[in-house]
């Protein structure tokens, strides 16, 4: 009994020895960086992944991400022609791992950098775009407008030293009355371009009924030109079969055949 109480302070003792050890590591995980201060001042050096040695009491570090992360946005914008339109963007940005100690100085954490820095930034930029179209022209237009805003939001985000990976421009929702409007208006172009359609193949087939009219009339011309007295007592010749046509009296009782009467008077 007497060991086991003599044992307990020593392990006591070596359990807080090796805490205090551990007070002079830190280590920071894969995809961050550490941001060393040593009261209370942001060091220039910026601790990478691994274990490092710190002067506890004395020195701090602070862990942020420098992994892609994902921040999607509602927003509410006024076209040019005063619609409502309610985006949904997803962006996907990282910080620059050699600035992180600079970031971490002007904003602070990665919740301060989203909600202090990137969330405004978007709604920002995604209403200033949007006031620049028509709501018609931002769904004709989508793939312009996304890199307009997708190039906006890096230009704001730069001095933050913020990258934007990637934007996705999610979602674009209007009003009911504007939808019924676009409805409308494409029912109404479709129609049009039916209707344009059938004009086109009436006025094809009236072209063809008239150059047909006028091939047969062309056709009739020649004949007419070229049918001489000559060539047709000519044809007239060549297609009799040599018989002579049969002469009958009024009673129909009695006939003579013209060869006959050929044949008597020879």
């Amino acid at each position: 009994m007497g060991d086991r109480l003599r044992a307990a302070p020593l392990a006591i003792l070596l359990l807080l020895a090796l805490m205090l050890i551990a007070s002079f590591w830190v280590l920071i995980p894969v995809g961050d960086r550490g941001v060393w201060t040593r009261f209370g001042r942001v060091q220039p050096l910026i601790l990478d992944e691994g274990l490092h040695f710190i002067i506890p009491l004395v020195d701090r570090v602070t862990n942020l991400s420098i992994r892609i992360q994902k921040q999607e946005t509602t927003t509410e914008a006024a076209s040019q022609d005063l619609q409502s339109i309610f985006t949904n963007i997803v962006v996907n940005w990282h910080i620059l791992p050699e600035k992180v100690n600079r970031i971490f100085q002007k904003i602070g954490s990665q919740s301060a950098i989203v909600e202090c820095i990137i969330d405004p930034a978007i709604t920002e930029v995604v209403k200033a775009v949007i006031s620049r179209y028509t709501a018609e022209e931002t769904i004709i237009h989508r793939d312009q407008l996304k890199a307009t805003i997708e190039q906006e939001i890096n230009l704001r985000l730069a001095p933050y030293f913020i990258i934007i990976d990637d934007l996705a421009l999610i979602d674009l929702q209007f009003s009911p009355r504007f939808r019924e409007a676009v409805e409308s208006k494409q029912i109404a172009q479709q129609e049009e371009k039916q209707a344009e359609f059938m004009a086109k193949k009436a006025i094809q087939l009236a072209e063809f009924q008239i150059n047909l009219a006028k091939g047969e009339a062309e056709s009739h011309r020649i004949l007419q030109s070229t049918l001489t007295p000559n060539i047709l007592h000519y044809q007239t010749i060549q297609r009799w079969d040599g018989s002579l046509p049969l002469i009958t009296d009024n009673n129909h009782n009695s006939f003579v055949e013209l060869d006959d009467l050929i044949e008597a008077k020879r």
